[in-house]
């Protein structure tokens, strides 16, 4: 048996060395030229694999024509990944250097004569400073027939005042530049018609189209809102301009209405992007777009939603864009770098940072919590006599009206004015201390800013 097994071994093994030997004679029998020619042809075949297939004359041409396009835009420099400014908004702002405008702006003879030292000391006598961003000066005007608005507009200007102020002397000509402005200063500085009386002029040679205005104006609290919208519909009734405004805690109906008609928005940020998200308000026509109190508007909380507002509105190339502020902190300046020109001007009426009026006499007295309202109230018996207005402002909200009640058990006539009370409550108080009819108003910050109270 085992004899058997290994010859079976020795034949699978004799079988195996027949076979590779066979095959050796085979490639030793095939000539050197065949293994040459069967290389060529693996060659060959990938070769044609590799080979596009025929291109027409027609495709030819046009290949050359794209290629010559290539080669000539290369001496020019492509930006990359350029964004416009829109909801987050990007570096667009800075995106060109000027551009045309709606204003056609000529130089009133007085202005043209003005020599720099002329310049400077008006600006010296105003406190004004004004930085060109690395471009040319623009004059100020000293009188209101120099701005050249229509002479409608100008008319009811000298109905209600003797002369341009500080920020308007400035604003106006800059503006009427077709150039975007930076205006730092403080409230009662008559910025309203400084932005005011350009873009209205603007609104004027512009159809109204219903719920797309062409200039936009945003403001940090209802009560500014609705003084910003006074003052330009009294002064736009003379070039036919009419302003809607528009703030939460009231009815939209009556507001979508008055859009209808109004060649100007002036909004709080929360109401506007309510009427834009449900289609009523259209900032896509907007070519002059404000931001009255922005530093305040900031402090609110309110970026983000400035930020989509002015997303919502056409690219910096179409839109003149205005932003004032009582100080400048970063926030405020990034912004600006975000959505103003590269040649934006800056206006400072006094200083970057807020400071209290030099005509007002300021005391302080720090006192125990328990002993406040009885100085108050020996305060008032002393320099209040019923006729004249005072103004109390409280830190919460709550203290309003607390203090409200407290004065009138003492037999005083008071008011509350806090973002708690409705917004029909609030104008009544606004208007009670306004007229006189209540001497005296304890308010939250609601009323800290951008009031003008005669």
């Amino acid at each position: 048996m085992a004899t058997d097994k290994v010859d079976k071994k020795d034949k699978k093994k004799e079988k195996r060395e027949k076979k590779k030997q066979q095959m050796q004679e085979d490639e030793a029998e095939e000539p050197t030229e065949s293994k040459k020619e069967k290389k060529k042809k693996k060659r060959k075949d990938r070769e044609a694999e590799e080979e596009p297939a025929p291109v027409s004359e027609e495709k030819k041409k046009k290949k050359k024509k794209q290629k010559e396009v290539v080669e000539e835009s290369e001496d020019e420099e492509v930006p990359k990944n350029k964004k416009k400014d829109k909801a987050e908004g990007g570096n667009a702002g800075r995106c060109r250097q000027s551009r045309g405008g709606d204003f056609t702006y000529k130089e009133h003879a007085d202005v043209a004569s003005m020599s720099t030292k002329d310049i400077l000391a008006i600006r010296e006598q105003k406190g004004m400073t004004v930085d060109t961003g690395g471009t040319n000066d623009v004059k100020p005007v000293t009188e209101f027939i120099h701005a050249q608005f229509p002479s409608k507009l100008e008319k009811w200007m000298l109905s209600q005042y003797e002369r341009p102020s500080p920020i308007q002397s400035q604003c106006w000509p800059i503006i009427l530049h077709n150039r975007d402005l930076i205006g730092i200063a403080s409230t009662g500085s008559g910025k309203t018609l400084a932005f005011g009386a350009p873009g209205l002029q603007m609104c004027s040679k512009h159809p109204v189209v219903p719920g797309k205005p062409i200039m936009a104006c945003v403001a940090p609290t209802r009560e500014l809102a609705l003084q910003i919208a006074e003052v330009l519909n009294a002064a736009g009734a003379s070039l036919g301009v009419e302003a809607a405004v528009v703030f939460g805690g009231m009815p939209k109906y009556a507001q979508v209405k008055a859009l209808k008609t109004a060649h100007v928005v002036v909004a709080t940020p929360g109401r506007l992007q309510d009427l834009m998200q449900d289609g009523s308000c259209d900032l896509s026509g907007v070519k002059y777009m404000v931001l009255d109190e922005a530093d305040r508007m900031l402090d609110l909380g309110f970026e983000k939603d400035i930020r989509n507002i002015i997303g919502a509105t056409p690219s910096c190339e179409t839109r003149q864009t205005m932003m004032f502020s009582a100080t400048w902190p970063k926030d405020a300046a990034k912004l600006a770098n975000d959505f103003l020109a590269k040649d934006v001007m800056t206006i400072t009426i006094g200083s970057m940072e807020l400071s209290a009026s030099h005509t007002i006499t300021q005391r302080v007295e720090v006192l125990d919590m328990a002993a406040r309202d009885a100085r108050l109230d020996q305060l008032l018996k002393e320099y209040h006599d019923k006729k004249n207005r005072v103004l109390i402002f409280v830190l919460y909200k709550k203290e309003a009206p607390r203090l409200e009640q407290t004065l009138k058990r003492k037999g005083w006539q008071a008011v509350a004015i806090h973002g708690d009370m409705t917004q029909e409550g609030r104008l009544r108080a606004l208007e009670g201390f306004k007229s006189g009819a209540t001497p005296m108003m304890i308010a939250t910050d609601v009323a800290a800013r951008g009031l003008d109270i005669p």
